[in-house]
């Protein structure tokens, strides 16, 4: 197939859902009152801050913020946030990053191999190389050649895969994307990709008839795209 860059999603490909919902999603809930208070002077927040009053001039910041993150909004800002917070828990050694465990030495294989790894996230690319660089197998920022999040465009749009293959100077048919979102492969393969979802027991991912199916980076790497 000569795949020579594999693009992986995060949550529910090489992270558990439930960390990302039950543990990052909380966590920035918890603390988000507390740190805009004590960082409201600090020029990237204060600039974050500015932006949510833009959008919704009347309310309370944090009571919008708070609004944003019930309805799983993927707002720009709100993203920012919750990078920043994170960036918190991480540095006091509050938050590790989940990383299933057939990945890093998949990671590593293909590295070896000579195969470019990227991430595409819904998550900003500041979350992303916090949770990689703080994960509970150690530091993976060196193994990526790039991160991507949406700035480039929505996952489940055909436009944003063409926008990263430009970026990274490879052929469609060179780009190997994982994910355990059907919508999301549909995107890719549009725009000429190769595919394979995750589908992870414990996420309760449901298989599409579409892309192939693997159960970890073990099947990926027995599956077509390897041999």
């Amino acid at each position: 197939m000569n795949i020579q860059a594999v693009v992986l999603d995060i949550e529910g490909t090489i992270t558990p859902i439930a960390f990302v919902r039950d543990t990052l999603f909380p966590y920035a809930r918890t603390h988000l009152a507390t740190f805009l208070a004590s960082h409201a002077s600090d020029a990237e927040v204060a600039a974050e801050l500015a932006a949510v009053r833009l959008l919704a001039p009347e309310a309370d910041p944090v009571s919008v913020l708070l609004d944003w993150m019930d309805q799983d909004l993927k707002v720009p800002t709100l993203k920012a946030l919750q990078g920043l917070i994170w960036q918190a828990g991480y540095d006091r050694g509050e938050l590790k990053g989940q990383i299933y465990p057939d990945v890093p030495p998949y990671l590593r294989a293909w590295r070896e191999q000579e195969l470019a790894l990227y991430i595409y996230s819904s998550g900003s690319v500041a979350a992303q190389r916090l949770l990689l660089g703080h994960s509970d197998a150690g530091d993976l920022l060196p193994l990526f050649s790039g991160y991507f999040d949406t700035n480039v465009g929505a996952k489940r749009e055909t436009a944003s895969y063409r926008t990263i293959t430009e970026q990274i100077g490879r052929e469609a048919g060179e780009c190997l994307f994982l994910s355990d979102v059907e919508a999301e492969l549909d995107a890719a393969a549009l725009a000429g990709w190769r595919t394979a979802q995750l589908v992870r027991a414990n996420d309760g991912t449901v298989g599409s008839l579409r892309h192939v199916n693997c159960a970890d980076l073990e099947e990926v790497e027995g599956s077509i795209f390897f041999l």
